[in-house]
Order: structure tokens, then C-alpha cells, then sequence
């Protein structure tokens, strides 16, 4: 779930290892509204998407400008946002621990 510990993890309010802030942006992008926040949190979570750290969320969204965000399932495997793309870069048991978060 998304909410403002999540919040003080990804702006560096506190102290977290990779994982926790991977799934903490993880759950911002599972959530759908994150993306309709300030421009500094969609530019992490792009960020976390193209480096292969997170992938993108379980539906589409759209971003606060109504730019369209697809859901993983929507891209094709082994493209940025897909699960494929974050084993790729960043293992099997990274993207197991990410389809954990809600």
C-alpha cells in the first residue's frame, strides 16, 4: 500500500536499503495516483522503470498532464516496465520481491 512512510522513503526523509526504497516506489506505482503528484516523484518512478528497479503498475493510469501510462501487462515482454525487463536487469528474486507489493 502506498502511503507516507512511502512517501518519506522515496524523497530521502529516512534511511532505507535499495530494496526498500524499490518497493516503496514500487507501491507508488501500483497505485495509480502517485502519478498525478509532483513532478519529482513520476521522474523517480520513470527513473526506477527505465533502470529496470521497479516495472510498471498491475492497470494504466494515466499521469497528472493525462499522458497514458501502461499497465506491465501492456508492453511487450522484455521492453522497460515489463517483468522480463526487471530479471533482466535486476534478477528473478528482485522481481519476485516486487510482486509483492501491493
Amino acid at each position: 500500500m502506498f502511503g507516507l512512510k512511502e512517501v518519506e522513503v522515496i524523497e530521502g526523509e529516512v534511511d532505507s536499503s535499495p530494496a526498500e526504497y524499490s518497493s516503496a516506489l514500487q507501491a507508488a506505482i501500483n497505485s495509480l495516483d502517485a502519478w498525478k503528484m509532483q513532478g519529482s516523484m513520476g521522474r523517480a518512478m520513470m527513473d526506477a522503470i527505465e533502470s529496470g528497479k521497479c516495472m510498471l503498475g498491475h492497470k494504466s493510469t494515466r499521469d497528472y498532464w493525462g499522458n497514458r501510462i501502461p499497465s506491465r501487462t501492456e508492453v511487450q515482454d522484455g521492453t522497460k516496465g515489463s517483468r522480463s525487463y526487471v530479471v533482466e536487469r535486476s534478477g528473478e528474486q528482485w522481481a519476485l520481491m516486487l510482486e509483492k507489493v501491493p
